[in-house]
């Protein structure tokens, strides 16, 4: 396969799982996990800013996340931001730290959220595919225009499909590591 088209193929399928674990990291599993905050922006002086630049995120225990801001004065519009992001939990704010109580997740919360992992999971073989096309089509256009036989046009089809078939492997090895997180108690 040609080499340009190879190396497109192989940086967007990259992308695209390291996408979709951004995507996983942000579903609550029951335990504390900073990431559940990485996509909260919390307006400071006019500009959303990501959380993560303003306030150190720990875990105290593994159903607790403390958030420190930097700035002290910043509290309440890191606590608002958090209510604001709509991830589930109510922020506690004792005038320095906002603590999170991860609530335990019932049975049937968890079904929905391995649903969730499983449409998330979908969506990126979706993406994979998608790029399948368009490597194929531009492997045609090469054979097309002369720049390669129809033997290496035929060979480079395989290997597109053999690395499209590696990325759906792996998005369901990450999509079930994610179910089985979920489901442990």
């Amino acid at each position: 396969m040609s080499d340009k088209v190879q190396e497109t193929l192989e940086g967007k399928i990259e992308k695209s799982i390291s996408n979709l674990k951004e995507e996983l990291n942000t579903v609550r599993a029951g335990r504390a996990n900073p990431a559940l905050l990485d996509k909260v922006h919390v307006e400071y002086y006019g500009t959303p800013t990501p959380l993560k630049q303003l306030a150190n995120v720990a875990v105290t225990d593994p159903r607790t996340l403390t958030v420190t801001p930097f700035d002290p004065k910043a509290v309440n519009d890191v606590e608002r931001a958090i209510n604001a992001a709509n991830i589930g939990i109510n922020p506690a704010n004792d005038g320095k730290v906002i603590r999170l109580s991860i609530p335990q997740v019932t049975e049937e919360r968890r079904k929905e959220l391995t649903k969730t992992v499983k449409a998330l999971g979908e969506e990126s073989k979706v993406a994979i595919r998608n790029l399948r096309r368009t490597a194929n089509e531009e492997i045609k256009k090469e054979e097309k225009a002369g720049d390669i036989t129809e033997d290496d046009m035929k060979e480079d089809l395989d290997d597109v499909q053999k690395a499209v078939d590696e990325a759906i492997k792996k998005v369901d090895e990450v999509c079930a590591g994610k179910e089985k997180e979920i489901m442990e108690v």
